[in-house]
């Protein structure tokens, strides 16, 4: 049993190590090769004085503010996000790049460009999409794959990240877990921030470790009474969440009626939480939970992506071009499932159980596969 245990520890950290970290190489040249994707970020990572890195794994207690133009080059896989090797000359047609980087002495300068974003859309769809990276993920990493995320998805709208202190080390996740409290008042910051930019909508968009603090947010603003900020939440989506059930719960009882759609991205072979599982001393986490029965009082749709899992499978719905098909129609999915039966057939590819409130697809890839073909 501890040789197991063992084992999958020796995976996990062999996985992350196996590629290059993210960092933000500026290149000003990668937009007239690559699609420039913008990115507004806030961030709560403080910077350091000793190595000189600006947003650092240090904890700020005031809000910072900044926008990353991101170049997406074009010879690349769908979901895949190709970091530039060090000591060597970066390739704007093959690597994620940096076209501009701003950071804004205050709030103000943050919002005044997010509003002129923002009003690029029609009055009623003014919308944001706020990313909340996970465990093990430093400032380029979670500010790149929104970019990715966002432009496989062909999604309009603002994007926004917000960047908590993560040690972006595989074995600091007591830090992680601790930073992801500390960064609660930081994310409702950045979450009012956003309104007064103008949005209208926020759709909330968490992997892992940051799906816990993403809920321990809205737990805290439905405790504080927001319930004005608490409306423009369009919907929640959590991929792979690093969250103990009987936690999850309580804190969905807490918030109330929970944002819809409520999504939670599910795998069965996600070998990430099956080691934090057994480092908190559980069966499972709300990400690889095997039976819907245990959040079924709870109005969310649990999409199971078993079937597409590789490698540690722990970044399913981002990684896998199909299941980006599938995270495109998610909006459909709400319509369906707020409608009458009959609307869900043939809506997603897969096997559809209902059970009181919640709902449980368990996907087939190869219908996903057939579904993305023009």
């Amino acid at each position: 049993m501890m040789t197991r245990f063992v084992t999958t520890i020796l995976i996990v950290i062999a996985t992350a190590g196996c590629e290059p970290r993210g960092e933000v190489v500026l290149d000003p040249t990668a937009g007239r090769v690559g699609t420039v994707e913008t990115i507004f970020v806030g961030t709560t990572r403080g910077a350091d004085a000793e190595t000189g890195v600006e947003f650092s794994k240090t904890r700020s207690q005031t809000a910072r503010f900044a926008r990353l133009d991101v170049s997406i080059p074009p010879d690349r896989e769908l979901g895949n996000i190709s970091w530039p090797r060090p000591n060597r000359q970066p390739d704007a047609k093959s690597e994620f790049l940096a076209v501009n980087e701003v950071i804004y002495p205050g709030a103000a300068g943050f919002r005044a460009d997010l509003a002129r974003t923002l009003a690029n859309e029609a009055r009623g769809a003014r919308e944001a999409v706020i990313y909340i990276h996970g465990f093990n993920n430093n400032f380029a990493e979670g500010a790149y794959r929104i970019a990715q995320l966002g432009h496989d998805l062909g999604a309009k709208g603002a994007f926004v990240h917000y960047s908590w202190p993560s040690r972006a080390h595989p074995l600091a996740y007591a830090y992680d877990r601790d930073s992801a409290l500390f960064a609660r008042d930081g994310l409702e910051e950045l979450l009012s921030q956003v309104e007064a930019a103008g949005a209208e909508r926020m759709l909330l968009v968490a992997h892992s470790m940051g799906a816990a603090l993403t809920m321990e947010t809205l737990r805290q603003m439905a405790i504080a009474k927001n319930h004005a900020l608490l409306s423009k939440i369009s919907g929640v989506v959590l991929i792979s969440p690093d969250i103990d059930v009987d936690v999850f719960r309580a804190q969905a009882r807490r918030v109330g009626n929970l944002p819809q759609p409520f999504i939670i991205f599910t795998s069965k072979k996600d070998r990430a939480l099956a080691l934090s599982a057994r480092l908190t001393g559980q069966h499972d986490r709300l990400g690889n939970v095997t039976d819907i029965e245990e959040i079924a009082d709870l109005k969310v749709t649990m999409l199971d992506t078993t079937a597409f899992s590789t490698g540690v499978g722990h970044f399913n719905a981002g990684n896998s071009p199909a299941l980006l098909i599938i995270l495109g129609k998610l909006s459909e999915v709400d319509d369906a499932f707020t409608g009458d039966q009959t609307g869900r057939t043939g809506l997603l590819p897969g096997a559809v159980l209902t059970l009181q409130n919640a709902t449980q697809i368990v996907l087939s890839p190869v219908a996903a596969i057939s579904s993305a073909q023009p």
